[in-house]
């Protein structure tokens, strides 16, 4: 298992080693043990959830109020989308900053969300599925909603024709009125980081 982080701090990229043979293949989708050693403090699952999407839905950007706070470890189970995090810590050096990848079904490529940090994806293709592990469970009124298509953060979602969107994603405030009505987190100190694995 391959862990690099992102050009937004705290967020990584994992990569699995896969095992193939003539009958398929095999890998490890999670290994809390060795995302711990990179992250410096301990992912504990609590809850798990799943989302379907026909093809140029786009969900995001969104995030979690801390306290309480919401980690994720996000992979694509079926099809495949383009997946952005966007550093909205406030006080953070690489505020605004994003970081963009592909996440498709064959390759198990996951991405690590820290707290803080905004998330969302375009469906590349139809009936694409995606995995959320998460470090806290929902708590209603604690959702972070930033509009996907704020000009100020010009996210490269790539789509040709206009995405689908919710009702709630679409009427989302920009990072400029989120940041006005201190809806978003501070920066946590970082904790030390070991070397990747």
């Amino acid at each position: 298992m391959r862990v690099e982080e992102t050009a937004v701090p705290g967020s990584y990229v994992v990569t699995p080693e896969q095992l193939h043979d003539r009958r398929g293949n095999f890998y490890e989708g999670l290994r809390t043990d060795l995302l711990e050693e990179v992250l410096g403090h301990p992912f504990t699952p609590r809850q798990i959830n799943y989302s379907t999407s026909r093809r140029n839905t786009l969900r995001g950007v969104h995030g979690v109020a801390c306290p309480p706070g919401q980690a994720k470890y996000v992979t694509c189970v079926r099809g495949a989308l383009r997946d952005i995090v966007v550093d909205l810590r406030v006080g953070s050096p690489t505020f605004g900053r994003y970081s963009v990848r592909e996440l498709d079904a064959a390759s198990g490529r996951a991405v690590y969300v820290p707290e803080g940090v905004g998330h969302g994806f375009l469906a590349l293709t139809d009936d694409t599925c995606i995995c959320y592990v998460l470090s806290s469970t929902y708590v209603p009124g604690t959702q972070i909603d930033i509009n996907p298509l704020d000009p100020d953060l010009a996210l490269p979602w790539g789509f040709t024709e206009p995405p689908l969107l919710s009702d709630k994603d679409a009427e989302a405030p920009s990072v400029a009125q989120a940041l006005s009505a201190g809806l978003l987190a501070r920066r946590q100190e970082d904790s030390p980081r070991r070397v990747p694995l």
